[in-house]
């Protein structure tokens, strides 16, 4: 699977060339995919630059950091993210729930003041994916063995050829963009859900593997003072590593109004505090990845479910036309496979099977 798995992120997801300078961070579990990226950058003439976090770095980070380090950046990650050509970031979990400790107040503090370094880093070619690992595979509910197997067919690595795969769905996701690209209104309608945005003028993206692999997803980013109405989240999520789940928000002119959570009720309190654009809209997906079946705890994979919408708090895509700002961009997924609906002005969207 390795080599597989890193051909294709060098080839389909990156499009590597020689001379590139190609940023790899992950940490000790992934290296297997680590050490097979290497080579495979090698052979194509680029330049890997390996960021390998050890185990507990990140827990002792946040036990440790001072003010200096929660309200700036060594500007020397400003650098890199300015001048090298790709990155890549492999999820791989050692302890899903490793920050679950920290103070959702210190995190949203960090993520503000890095926003320098993360909007360099968007300009640039960029890929986000996933190694399993035992913690993946016990979040998911799974063995690992059985993990594994599902990774590999969300990837589409049990295809005898993982690119064409790929390159059929975007063919069928650019069928459902031609069927949304004329639409003005969106309607979400499901159990404590009834919610309208606007999504006129607006720019659909196929995501087809390139930057999240794996994918399977259509997105555009609603126009920002459209919401009107309530949502509910029935599917968990757990951003840095703090599960928060049954999310309810109620929009007014695009703006959350009123929010809870039946757990993790703190998190989303303290991001939707982050800044002005926390409360606001940046995008709207939906999920069309059918061989992504159930959720598995990682976001990466549960907004993709086909069958799903997610709506992200905070920052827009730029290439959707959005112009929402904010150093959060938080997706929050809506399943309605069973007896939800999303209509767009006033017709059901049609699946993606």
């Amino acid at each position: 699977m390795r080599t597989s798995f890193a051909a294709l992120l060098c080839d389909y997801c990156l499009e590597v060339r020689p001379g590139q300078q190609v940023v790899v961070r992950s940490n000790t579990l992934a290296a297997p995919l680590l050490v097979a990226l290497q080579r495979q950058l090698l052979e194509r003439e680029a330049w890997p630059l390996l960021r390998t976090e050890l185990p507990g770095q990140a827990e002792s980070f946040w036990a440790a950091a001072r003010d200096a380090h929660l309200d700036a950046f060594p500007p020397l990650e400003l650098v890199e993210a300015e001048r090298t050509d790709a990155s890549l970031a492999i999820q791989a979990p050692e302890n899903t729930r490793a920050l679950a400790g920290v103070d959702p107040a210190r995190m949203a503090r960090a993520a503000r003041a890095r926003a320098p370094v993360r909007e360099a880093g968007l300009q640039r070619r960029w890929c986000v994916t996933l190694w399993p690992t035992p913690a993946g595979a016990q979040q998911a509910g799974m063995g690992t063995a059985d993990f594994e197997a599902f990774v590999r067919r969300a990837l589409f690595l049990d295809r005898e050829d993982p690119v064409a795969a790929w390159q059929q769905l975007r063919e069928r996701q650019a069928r459902l963009i031609e069927r949304l690209a004329a639409a003005r209104e969106l309607r979400v309608e499901a159990e404590g859900t009834d919610l309208t945005l606007s999504v006129a003028g607006r720019t659909w993206v196929n995501s087809d593997g390139r930057r999240n692999m794996p994918s399977g997803e259509v997105f555009t980013g609603p126009i920002e003072t459209s919401a009107e109405g309530r949502i509910r989240f029935g599917v968990p999520s757990s951003p840095r590593g703090v599960e928060v789940a049954g999310v309810e928000l109620e929009f007014r002119e695009g703006v959350v109004v009123a929010a809870r959570a039946d757990r993790g009720d703190d998190v989303l309190q303290a991001t939707l505090a982050t800044d002005d654009g926390a409360r606001r809209l940046g995008e709207i997906g939906i999920g069309t990845n059918f061989g992504i079946d159930r959720p598995v705890g990682a976001i990466l994979f549960d907004e993709k479910i086909g069958g799903t919408i997610h709506l992200a708090l905070g920052r827009s895509y730029p290439e959707t036309g959005g112009v929402n700002e904010s150093a959060v961009h938080w997706d929050l997924i809506c399943d309605l496979r069973d007896s939800g609906r999303l209509s767009a002005d006033g017709e059901p969207v049609a699946s993606m099977r």
